[in-house]
């Protein structure tokens, strides 16, 4: 079956021309070859991805601020710059690792693959073991360190699908190396994230497999089936198991919800009410009334409600058309890419944050139920800011070998 991502790999070329690019690929000394087998710094990195993404983070920080300010102030003894101080030393870092991962070869990380998959079934395992959090098990707490497995599993489970993907891409249309490998894995990874319960995060990952499996070349039929398979447990856990009614009723309901459950509700309408107060233009920047103390934690899920409050209906497409631009040019760079491990890993991390970010959306405009899910580059969170930059510099590790020749 022919690819998706537009790869090819014939040359294409006639028997004398043929003849002349094997003579110039013979002639390149195996050393040389040799050299890029960790950096790979021969060729610029794609600078329209990495503007837009800056773009994104600098917005994003000043939104974290704005959206913060307040709480920090009122929860943190009057320093109303806690949050953000935390959260800019994180960006920095994250742009170091960035810049940093986007020198290496990227095909290094076929090494990786499968052990790093594993860690994160064995941190997806102990989380649930674990002090939980109002019932919530999804957090692993150090000295001075906080994360969530989940994160570390989107990344494995990208990463794996990438390497399994261009290792049996000319299989990918057969039951056996195609499918049954993949919905595995996506089983057994959606499976453990379900069980702390993070629904959100189940919906992400099985929204990013299902996509790569897509562009990889999984046949549509078999990809139909696990929808459809997926969407009769969502609805046997809602409607007939009772799972998160009190959310599904919020969702259906919200105003109605609000007069008889006002602590399930609050967020929800504290969200909507932000986003209709800033109608066309917003409050102006930092004028948010939502976030002292009527919105919670405004600094997490819920900071693009302040952002469409201040910012208004303009501010709020203009966030949406940088992650839009940047999803683009990721796409961009793994269909341009000149093997198949390089196209899916840009494809597979580049669709985290478009699904990420549409989710997030979602939950915030109460299009989906409250299922708390961050938004890339502007919540609170600095493991999760860190990983999310590195995972970038991934991509434009990528975009470095997009000129090169085909091997």
């Amino acid at each position: 079956m022919a690819s998706r991502t537009g790869v090819s790999g014939g040359n294409g070329s006639g028997g004398r021309a043929g003849s002349a690019g094997t003579m110039r690929r013979a002639a390149v000394p195996e050393k040389t070859k040799k050299k890029r087998r960790f950096f790979a710094v021969a060729n610029g990195f794609d600078m329209p991805f990495l503007i837009i993404l800056m773009i994104i983070l600098a917005v994003g920080l000043i939104s974290q601020f704005s959206a913060s300010y307040a709480y920090s102030f009122y929860w943190n003894d009057g320093d109303s710059f806690f949050f953000i101080k935390k959260q800019l030393a994180f960006a920095v870092l994250g742009v170091v690792a960035m810049l940093v991962v986007s020198t290496v070869d990227y095909h290094i990380l076929h090494h990786f693959a499968i052990p790093i998959m594993f860690v994160s079934y064995v941190l997806l395992a102990v989380v649930l073991f674990l002090p939980d959090s109002s019932g919530i098990h999804r957090w692993i707490r150090l000295p001075g360190l906080q994360f969530q497995p989940s994160e570390v599993a989107k990344f494995g489970m990208i990463l794996l699908f990438a390497h399994l993907i261009s290792l049996n891409h000319r299989k990918m249309n057969t039951l056996t190396r195609g499918f049954l490998p993949f919905i595995a894995i996506l089983g057994v990874t959606c499976g453990l994230v379900f069980l702390e319960p993070h629904l959100s995060g189940t919906i992400l990952l099985l929204g990013i497999g299902m996509i790569m499996m897509y562009i990889g070349g999984t046949r549509v039929l078999y990809l139909l089936l696990t929808m459809g398979g997926g969407v009769a447990a969502v609805i046997y856990m809602v409607f007939i198991k009772g799972y998160e009614q009190d959310r599904i009723n919020v969702w259906l309901h919200p105003f109605e919800a609000y007069q008889t459950n006002r602590d399930e509700a609050w967020q929800t309408i504290q969200s909507l009410y932000a986003i209709g107060s800033g109608g066309f233009m917003g409050q102006g920047l930092g004028k948010s009334r939502q976030k002292h103390l009527f919105l919670p934690e405004p600094q997490n899920d819920f900071i693009f409600s302040v952002i469409c409050e201040e910012m208004g209906f303009v501010g709020a497409v203009l966030v949406i058309v940088l992650f839009g631009l940047l999803i683009w040019r990721g796409f961009t760079i793994g269909m341009k890419s000149p093997d198949k491990f390089g196209s899916m890993l840009a494809i597979g991390l580049t669709t985290q944050v478009g699904v990420q970010v549409l989710l997030n959306i979602a939950v915030v405009t109460n299009t989906i139920p409250n299922t708390g899910i961050s938004l890339p580059f502007f919540s609170y969170g600095g493991t999760s800011l860190v990983m999310l930059l590195t995972q970038m510099g991934v991509v434009l590790s990528v975009s470095r070998n997009v000129s090169d020749e085909k091997t």
